[in-house]
């Protein structure tokens, strides 16, 4: 079950070995890992979602992998996360059944509201701020626009890109129910102490 609270989830860099992000961000008290590597095979996304789910489950927190809804199936991830190119999530509930967590990327209230439609438990909307964790082609939406997309839908927002220690506290404050980052732990000088301060500064917006 998605928490409550703002809580923090973490997308693992693409860059660096994620189960020991994982294991460092959890240690610092993250409530989500989600698993998220573009061209790994499927086999290495499966030991590495097997190793992260386990982490999870010592901590008490949820599982996600990116974009495969085979690979989140098969070593039992508490759901999965997809993009607006990847399967419609529609198709990927019907696989994917009532239990498991289903997460859609959006980018406006229409989308949005159709991910909502189709199934999903959340969505993750941005990018907020400017990021350099990934290439975008669009201008960031700033913390603003999560009042309309909240407004829009029902279930939780994750608000993702460019969020840090110093900006964390805006995407809350405008009704996110989450925030997600990649590059505020990944390459932080502490993962784990980077992760520890992103959770004391939700646990102060609840």
């Amino acid at each position: 079950m998605i928490p409550k609270h703002p809580f923090l989830c973490f997308i693992t860099d693409e860059t660096m070995p994620p189960v020991e992000q994982a294991r460092l961000a959890l240690a610092g008290g993250a409530h989500m890992i989600q698993l998220r590597h573009k061209t790994a095979p499927g086999e290495q996304l499966y030991r590495w979602s097997m190793a992260i789910k386990e982490l999870c489950r010592q901590h008490q927190a949820l599982f996600i992998v990116n974009d495969r809804v085979d690979i989140a199936i098969a070593s039992g991830a508490d759901g999965v996360h997809l993009g607006q190119g990847d399967l419609p999530a529609a198709a990927a509930r019907k696989l994917l059944g009532t239990e498991k967590i289903l997460g859609v990327s959006v980018s406006s209230p229409e989308e949005a509201v159709t991910a909502e439609k189709e199934g999903a438990d959340y969505i993750g909307f941005g990018h907020i701020f400017p990021t350099s964790s990934k290439k975008k082609h669009t201008v960031p939406t700033g913390a603003e626009a999560i009042a309309e997309i909240r407004n829009s839908v029902a279930i939780p927002v994750i608000a993702i890109g460019g969020i840090n220690l110093d900006n964390a506290h805006q995407p809350i404050e405008a009704g996110a129910s989450a925030i997600a980052v990649i590059a505020a732990i990944s390459r932080s000088e502490n993962p784990e102490i980077a992760a520890r301060k992103l959770v004391t500064l939700l646990q102060k917006n609840r």
